[in-house]
């Protein structure tokens, strides 16, 4: 009977200790906001949410807890250089991997600056479009030969390492002036000015053209224009006509594709043919005509 009974006991704890997992998770989430979870598991084991740092920039931070949580501390990652190294105890919650996150974010701003302006002062090739864990950039410096850029996270005003890609000659001819003037390098100075200095040359500016084929992709579809389709109306085949007033994010959209996507959200709301809601990428107000281009 004591065997029978134990048996019964067994499932009632497993429930018992199921139901606190998930209230505890949610009590958590709710601390949090609901509206910066951007994506929840049915086990409530794996989540994502969206920290927007100071300049604007958006962040997933995607969490991942077992069934020991808070016993064992989650694991985290997201699209940055280096993560964090996640301080964690028995009285921890979510917030405060949020919170340490903001933090790392903080300290990663340089980082992120410096890379800004490489991509807004030379011509760069590669990558077209660079993740925020991404820290090297190619420069096109002339006649097919190109210099890339790897910035240590940690210290991103520092010479950064360097190797020249092109005809032997050209790369021989590269890496002798860069050995011969790489102690000019000053972190105080802007990346142009140091470059210049060490290089000898004036490098090339990017193409206005290839910051307006960035601008001008759809930040849902990720096309510049929609497919040609009777069903679409005037806004077959249409480019992109919508952007985000933020100027930290300036993000482009087809009005059909952010009104799709509007409609998905719950805490979006529509008055008459106008559907409000917050950007996807960096959560400023919007407002989009559901009927527009139709």
């Amino acid at each position: 009977m004591v065997q029978e009974h134990d048996d019964e006991q067994a499932p009632a704890n497993e429930l018992g200790k199921s139901s606190d997992f998930y209230r505890r998770i949610y009590s958590e989430i709710e601390e949090i906001g609901w509206d910066r979870l951007v994506r929840i598991e049915e086990d409530l084991k794996h989540l994502s949410f969206r920290i927007v740092d100071k300049k604007g920039r958006v962040h997933i931070l995607e969490i991942t807890i077992d069934s020991s949580y808070p016993e064992c501390p989650p694991s985290v990652s997201a699209d940055v250089p280096r993560i964090f190294n996640l301080d964690w105890s028995i009285s921890s919650t979510l917030k405060d991997v949020l919170q340490q996150f903001q933090r790392h974010l903080e300290k990663l701003q340089d980082f992120w600056s410096a890379l800004d302006e490489i991509d807004k002062c030379f011509s760069v090739v590669d990558p077209k479009h660079p993740s925020l864990a991404v820290s090297y950039r190619q420069i096109h410096i002339g006649n097919d030969c190109y210099l890339l850029l790897s910035l240590n996270a940690q210290d991103p005003r520092s010479l950064p390492e360097c190797r020249f890609l092109g005809s032997d000659s050209d790369v021989s001819h590269w890496r002798k002036i860069w050995l011969q003037n790489c102690k000019r390098w000053n972190k105080e100075k802007p990346f142009s000015d140091n470059l210049a200095s060490v290089m000898k040359i004036q490098l090339h500016e990017p193409p206005d053209a290839s910051k307006c084929d960035q601008q001008t992709e759809c930040g849902v579809c990720y096309a510049q224009y929609l497919p040609v389709d009777d069903e679409l109306g005037s806004s077959s085949g249409a480019s992109t006509d919508y952007t985000c007033e933020n100027n930290n994010c300036s993000r482009a959209f087809h009005s059909v594709c952010l009104g799709d996507w509007l409609r998905s959200i719950t805490t979006s709301r529509r008055s008459f043919d106008v559907m409000f809601g917050n950007c996807p990428y960096c959560s400023s107000p919007v407002a989009v005509r559901m009927n527009a281009g139709k």
